[in-house]
C-alpha cells in the first residue's frame, strides 16, 4: 500500500503546477484587461489608476492610506495616480470630516457610468467564457477563488 503513495503525490504535485500555470495565465489575461479598460475610460489613465478607480466605487469613499494598503502600494504612486484620476475627472477629492489631514476619494458620476458599461461588458465575456460550465462547477471555481483570495 505505501507503493501506491507516491504516485498520489506525483499526481497532486502535477496537478497544482498546471492549476499554478492556468493561474499566471490569469494573471497575464487580468493585467490585459485592465490596460484595455483603462484605455476605454479615458487614453491617459493606468492600469494602476484604473484599479484603484474600480475599488473606490466598489467601496464607496475611500482614503490614499487605504488604498495603499489594499494594493501594498508606496503611498507616493497612490499619490500620483490619484492626482491623475482627478485631473481627469474620474474622482472627487474633500477633506475627512473626521481627519481633516485625510482627503475622501469617491468617483465621479461619470466615472461611475464608464465603470457600469465595463463592468457589463466583462460579465459578458466571462458568461461566454463559462458557458459549458454547470452552476456547481461555477459555484466550486467561485470557492477557490475566494480561498486563494484569503491567502
Amino acid at each position: 500500500m505505501a507503493i501506491a503513495e507516491p504516485a498520489v503525490s506525483v499526481d497532486i504535485e502535477d496537478t497544482l503546477s498546471e492549476f499554478q500555470g492556468h493561474l499566471n495565465l490569469i494573471f497575464v489575461r487580468a493585467r490585459a484587461v485592465w490596460k484595455e479598460a483603462a484605455a476605454q475610460i479615458n487614453p491617459e489613465l493606468q492600469p494602476s489608476g484604473y484599479k484603484l478607480l474600480v475599488f473606490i466605487a466598489r467601496v464607496g469613499t475611500a482614503n490614499a492610506h487605504q488604498l495603499a494598503e489594499r494594493f501594498e502600494i508606496d503611498k507616493s504612486l497612490v499619490s500620483r495616480q490619484v492626482r491623475m484620476l482627478e485631473d481627469l475627472g474620474l474622482i472627487e477629492s474633500r477633506p475627512d470630516d473626521q481627519d481633516g489631514r485625510q482627503r475622501v476619494l469617491t468617483a465621479t458620476p461619470a466615472a461611475c457610468v464608464s465603470l457600469a458599461a465595463l463592468r457589463g461588458d466583462h460579465a459578458d465575456r466571462l458568461r461566454t467564457a463559462l458557458t459549458g460550465l454547470t452552476p456547481n462547477e461555477v459555484k466550486a471555481a467561485s470557492k477557490v477563488f475566494r480561498l486563494l483570495a484569503e491567502v
